[in-house]
């Protein structure tokens, strides 16, 4: 992971729109990695380890059929939209209505989200559990899942407030997740990491 506002950079981001140009011309330069606006800083994250892109896979298998009942989307590693001059997101997997607010091209509305997944790789620990969810809660994304293999835990944060998030379960990895109505939807949470 490389930040790009802790070195010499830093002193030429001045202002907001300093950070929104540099953080557009990096999505520019570098297609291929994951490029975020977390706290005020740029991250630039390489490509995910094989454990981690398993733990995503699997999490959008264990979604898919009830989404696709539904009618809904699920959006592997698309961006969201928190408001003007706020961070800028790219979780692992994000479910949506079938026609999403869209924001810009690359930018889902926040709210406008029916679950926010991240998936924990070492460098994001901090961000995943700390950073990302209270911004999302100021956002109104109803629900933010935090699957952190390191830890063998997963978070579920729901009902959003300009507080932060209201409930939170959490409970080991390979214990059953309950997500609440919409979903009505228990994941085997042991069917997202290999053993």
């Amino acid at each position: 992971m490389t930040s790009f506002t802790d070195g010499p950079l830093s002193h030429r981001m001045t202002h907001e729109g300093d950070l929104e140009q540099l953080y557009l011309q990096l999505v520019e330069r570098f297609e291929k990695h994951r490029i975020e606006t977390v706290n005020g800083r740029i991250v630039v994250r390489e490509m995910s380890t094989i454990a981690h892109a398993e733990a995503v896979y699997r999490l959008t298998a264990e979604l898919m059929p009830f989404v696709m009942g539904k009618g809904w989307q699920v959006y592997p590693r698309a961006q969201i939209f928190l408001r003007t001059r706020a961070d800028r997101y790219a979780p692992d997997v994000i479910v949506v209505p079938p026609e999403p607010r869209l924001w810009d091209p690359c930018h889902v509305h926040a709210d406008d989200t029916f679950l926010v997944a991240e998936v924990v790789s070492p460098s994001s620990s901090h961000d995943d559990h700390v950073t990302k969810p209270r911004n999302c809660a100021l956002a109104g994304v109803p629900l933010y899942l935090v699957i952190d293999a390191f830890a063998n835990r997963f978070r579920l944060l729901s009902r959003p407030s300009p507080q932060g998030y209201a409930d939170e379960v959490t409970d080991a990895l390979g214990k059953p997740l309950d997500l609440p109505a919409p979903w009505n939807l228990t994941i085997d949470t042991g069917k997202l990491v290999r053993r």
